[in-house]
């Protein structure tokens, strides 16, 4: 009887023991990187600039427009800080989070939210299609912007003497229940807030629109050269104006 009771009396201390040691399992909080403390070295496998963790893609409740720079997943060339260039995949800027997603390899369809401390530029692949030829599409950090914007991305649709920069914005616009839902509650909109600004050689930032008479004023020194080339290229784009100021204000050889 003794010998029962003794059993019955451990089995019962393991099983309380092992409970307990599931819940800490259970409850202890996952623990993310500290990448400040990382080495350069350890950057060169992109595993070290994630998180681990899957970023869901899931459409925002009750919000409708695109929180992306391109809502198209892109191939990618990133380059860290200290020059290094890491291997291409699959890109996402996130602007109303400010933040860089990576989808993983086929045929997994998750993504992975980059810790982008140590990024300074990405390079995109835009493919051909009917508003022109395939090109490259650069992004840097907004260097000459004010304090609280200077870990944004700009895309930089001319360098020269001049910059013409693109700062991608994204707002939500609060409709309240004027606007609703399928399903009867408030619909927010995301909408689009992007400023171009062209820089001067002398680093002055000014906001512009993409017309000539913009550029004129914001640049007068390639007033007539940028009249010649819109004359000659009749820009309907981004892309296009990017163009007539690579032959109004050509890169230094």
């Amino acid at each position: 009887m003794k010998l029962s009771v003794r059993l019955l009396l451990g089995l019962c201390l393991a099983g309380a023991s092992a409970h307990a040691q599931t819940s800490n399992i259970v409850n202890m909080p996952v623990t993310q990187r500290d990448y400040s403390k990382e080495g350069t070295n350890d950057y060169a496998n992109l595993s070290n600039l994630t998180n681990g963790a899957t970023h869901l893609l899931t459409r925002r409740t009750n919000t409708i427009g695109s929180p992306y720079a391109d809502n198209r997943w892109l191939t990618a060339h990133v380059t860290l800080a200290n020059k290094q260039a890491l291997l291409p995949m699959l890109l996402k800027y996130d602007v109303l989070d400010r933040a860089l997603l990576m989808r993983k390899a086929a045929p997994s369809q998750d993504s992975v939210e980059l810790n982008d401390s140590k990024v300074a530029s990405f390079v995109l692949d835009e493919p051909a299609s009917a508003l022109g030829p395939a090109r490259q599409r650069r992004f840097r950090r907004f260097e000459e912007g004010p304090a609280a914007r200077q870990r944004d991305y700009v895309e930089v649709l001319h360098e020269g003497r001049y910059a013409l920069l693109k700062h991608y914005l994204k707002e939500i616009k609060r409709e309240g229940f004027g606007g609703m839902y399928s399903n009867g509650a408030p619909t927010d909109e995301i909408e689009d807030a992007s400023v171009y600004f062209l820089r001067s050689p002398e680093g002055t930032l000014t906001p512009v629109k993409l017309t000539l008479k913009a550029l004129q004023t914001a640049a007068p020194a390639l007033a007539e050269p940028l009249k010649a080339a819109a004359a000659a290229q009749k820009p309907r784009s981004e892309a296009g104006w990017g163009a007539v100021l690579d032959a109004a204000d050509p890169a230094a050889k």
